[in-house]
């Protein structure tokens, strides 16, 4: 796995948001070097840019840069699929005299159909804002086999009509289903079958009222199992699965360092259990984590051996 960390903080609401980027770099210490890289997040909150969306030119600034990262590695899966290629081809050529043609040699084409199955990446933030564009990009490459499962303690489904805070945080599962305000919405969206919202237990009357006229998944902290949702992205019949966890969705008994504590949450084992369930059952196509603002270096190292355990959930 890769790691793409993106200390976003425009898209929160909290008092406590510049915090996230400590998170984030508190975070990246622990992950290892070489498979590391950071997006560089500008200085300045940003303008709303006639979207109705606080700090949109920010958020949309660091949504490019993950895209292009994202892209990036995309392409460099691709040139090794086809010089893995190229040396077959060459190697078939040298003992073509001697082997006879079976027909059942792999064309170039067909060896280079994967392309685009480079390694799954963890992009580490910062505030949720950082999932639209990597979530964009997964629904790019598989489509309708793609299905979210967004761990959450809100419900994130807000759009600028119905926000009371105008931060793009709770915004940001509406925007990945492509409603919200250009250019802070996916170019790829993910129908609303197709998402599966875990652990929410906060929401306005606008989100609760979106998902009663919706078709997307809904699951209780108590139902937010591993047979519940695996349950879940099955019925919605996709077969690539991407993961968000904001950090919110645990119990603030279990981790200090959020800025939107909702009691009643998720146990760490039980987010652990269900995340490798379901990387165990589909094919997975990336993830997020998020939501990490702790007070301090000392009350970030009282949370991050829960946080590792996540990501090793993630990464393995």
């Amino acid at each position: 796995m890769r790691y793409l960390v993106a200390p976003e903080w425009q898209g929160s609401p909290s008092a406590r948001a510049m915090q996230l980027i400590d998170g984030a770099e508190a975070i990246r210490g622990d992950l290892p070097a070489s498979r590391t890289e950071v997006v560089q997040v500008p200085l300045e909150a940003g303008s709303a840019m006639d979207t109705g969306i606080n700090r949109a030119s920010s958020i949309q600034m660091v949504r490019e840069a993950v895209v292009a990262t994202l892209e990036r590695y995309d392409r460099i899966a691709r040139e090794g699929d086809e010089a893995g290629v190229d040396a077959e081809s060459g190697e078939r050529a040298q003992n073509a005299e001697s082997e006879p043609d079976t027909g059942s040699a792999t064309s170039a084409a067909e060896n280079s159909g994967g392309a685009l199955n480079a390694e799954p990446v963890l992009v580490v933030g910062g505030d949720c804002g950082v999932a639209l564009g990597a979530i964009d990009h997964a629904s790019r490459a598989h489509g309708s086999d793609l299905a979210v499962v967004w761990f959450d303690a809100h419900g994130d489904l807000n759009t600028p009509d119905t926000s009371t805070s105008g931060a793009f945080g709770g915004m940001v599962l509406r925007a990945i289903m492509g409603d919200g305000a250009w250019p802070l919405t996916a170019t790829h969206p993910v129908n609303d079958e197709r998402i599966v919202l875990a652990g929410a237990r906060s929401f306005d009357d606008a989100e609760a009222a979106f998902i009663e006229g919706s078709a997307m998944t809904a699951l209780t902290v108590e139902r937010t199992t591993a047979d519940d949702l695996v349950a879940a992205v099955e019925a919605s019949g996709a077969r690539f699965v991407y993961v968000h966890v904001d950090l919110d969705v645990l119990d603030p008994a279990r981790i200090a360092g959020i800025t939107g504590p909702e009691p009643f949450g998720v146990e760490p084992a039980t987010l652990v259990e269900a995340i490798v369930a379901l990387k165990e059952r589909f094919t997975f196509a990336g993830a997020s984590l998020t939501g990490f603002a702790p007070a301090s270096a000392e009350a970030a190292d009282d949370d991050l051996g829960t946080i590792l355990r996540v990501i090793g959930a993630l990464a393995r």
